[in-house]
């Protein structure tokens, strides 16, 4: 019996059969037994296969004998499964197909079949529906030796979307880095050719948006990155919050002063004092520049600030190495600088340049943000929390595992939000939330499952309250690393869902809009 099953299993090639109907195969067949072999090889399946003559003891022989029955026993079952799935996906008829193939193979082909045909029917699942996605996860597990010991659904899938979402945040970091150095020459060349201007000084860009978050993974990202403005020697800032005192301000104006530079004249004698020398003094082209171009009635304006760095970035961009391979094309707008990077294999980059004036020591900004209810000048800053934001994230990801979700989640909604009433910021806000909530320790990969859960029912919560807080106003979890002014922390906390309250239609609209996300969730997981 021995000798039988050697001979069967192990004959040299001159000893298989001549006929030319059975050497004749489908190419697709052949393809997957050489693969198969070389996969059993690498597994160590088969690492010291047998040579003829060679015997195998009794023990050994009921061993494989039994091994046998049970793949054919799992190999019924999966053509049973397999038949069920490929009524509802006819594009999957292929599987069939290989499937029969590793029957012609066997006995090598059984086992690494088996296992590929589970991957791919757990692949199915996860376009199916939820149940049939927990049930293939369960049939992933149970052919599986060792175990983790998280469940193996979870952590399946929190796999898949890592590795599916992931591996292009990590190129936008690159990208992020790369742009974020270019920008920074462009305003280093900017400052060259204003050096013996006395207008607008520019200091080094922050990256803002989700970009520099980390979890827009778009390859159409509009990188945004935001331009602190100081004034000239003998000028000032005065910044003017607000309407009638209400806190926090949504809104802001940039008032321009002159200020005393008498004593520095007499020592230094590198500036003039437009404070105490007047303009018929100084000469018709001598006097202020920064109020005689850039301000509207003392006021700095938006649109003339944006102009001015538009033009002064088309003349720095020639003094850069980089354009020589890159050509630079400057978009019309009216309250920031976008620009569009084209290389010489006609790959583009969208850069948006915002500007804003720093409150105090905090890191909340008036910047040029475009309202979307529009502003009702152009000396008219939007109050912006960019930055405060995007520290946090900064924070986060120092804080938290190396191979924390948090990222990924919000990656996840940012997608099935299309087509729903749904802003990425009110899910950015509830995730933020979240964060200061849940043990960043249990935020790892295996917790994703979850963690969406969780983020989820948060979500429910505050539509059935018609209440979301802003993460930065009046919250006391907010890190002590996100520097803020004093009317942030000590406002009153401001409701972003206070038109659901006011407007029954559009509470209506919004848990309908919650449902059909339900629904796109369940049917991805």
């Amino acid at each position: 019996m021995a000798s039988k099953v050697c001979g069967k299993c192990c004959a040299p090639k001159h000893a298989l059969p001549a006929s030319r109907s059975k050497l004749k195969r489908s190419l697709f067949v052949e393809a997957m037994a050489g693969g198969i072999v070389l996969i059993l090889a690498v597994l160590g399946i088969v690492p010291h296969p047998l040579k003829v003559g060679d015997q195998i003891d009794l023990a050994t022989q009921q061993r494989m004998q039994q091994r046998e029955e049970q793949l054919r026993q799992e190999m019924i079952r999966l053509q049973q499964e397999l038949d069920k799935m490929t009524q509802k996906l006819q594009s999957r008829l292929f599987l069939k197909n290989m499937l029969l193939a590793m029957w012609e193979v066997w006995p090598f082909g059984a086992l690494p079949g088996a296992l590929v045909l589970l991957f791919e029917l757990f692949w199915m699942a996860t376009e199916v529906d939820s149940d049939e996605s927990e049930s293939s996860s369960d049939e992933s597990s149970s052919s599986s030796e060792e175990e983790e010991e998280a469940p193996v659904n979870e952590w399946d899938v929190g796999r898949f979307l890592m590795q599916q979402m992931q591996v292009p945040v990590l190129h936008l970091a690159k990208r992020c880095k790369v742009v974020e150095a270019l920008v920074g020459d462009l305003l280093h060349a900017c400052h060259l050719i204003t050096l013996n201007i006395p207008l607008l000084r520019l200091e080094q860009c922050i990256g803002v948006g989700s970009a520099f978050e980390g979890w827009s993974s778009h390859w159409d990202t509009v990188y945004s990155l935001l331009v602190p403005l100081k004034p000239p020697t003998g000028h000032c800032f005065h910044l003017e919050l607000g309407a009638g005192g209400e806190l926090p301000a949504r809104h802001g104006r940039v008032r321009v002063e002159l200020e005393c530079v008498c004593l520095r004249q007499q020592l230094l004698g590198d500036v003039r004092c437009f404070l105490h020398r007047p303009e018929a003094e100084l000469g018709r082209n001598q006097g202020p520049c920064l109020l005689q171009y850039l301000c509207s009635h003392s006021y700095l304006d938006v649109e003339k600030t944006a102009c001015w760095f538009q033009l002064t970035a088309m003349n720095a961009w020639l003094l850069l190495p980089a354009s020589h391979r890159c050509r630079l094309t400057v978009l019309r707008s009216s309250r920031s600088c976008k620009l569009r990077l084209e290389n010489v294999s006609g790959r583009s980059l969208s850069i948006e340049i915002l500007f804003g004036v720093q409150q105090g020591d905090s890191r909340v900004f008036l910047t040029s943000q475009q309202a979307r209810a529009g502003l009702p000048s152009s000396t008219t800053w939007l109050e912006s929390c960019a930055v405060p934001e995007m520290l946090f994230f900064r924070f986060v990801a120092r804080q938290a595992p190396q191979d924390s979700c948090h990222l990924t989640c919000l990656n996840l909604f940012a997608r099935l939000l299309e087509g729903t009433g749904f802003s990425t910021y009110c899910l950015k806000t509830v995730l933020m939330h979240l964060l200061t909530v849940i043990p960043l320790s249990r935020w790892h990969r295996g917790h994703l499952l979850e963690r969406v859960d969780g983020i989820l029912q948060y979500l429910q919560r505050c539509l059935e309250d018609k209440q979301l807080h802003h993460f930065l106003l009046g919250n006391e979890r907010v890190p002590r690393e996100v520097p803020l002014p004093v009317a942030f922390q000590t406002a009153s906390p401001l409701n972003l869902f206070q038109r659901l309250a006011q407007e029954p239609d559009a509470h209506a609209q919004a848990l309908r809009d919650f449902r059909r996300l339900q629904v796109r969730l369940r049917s991805l997981l």
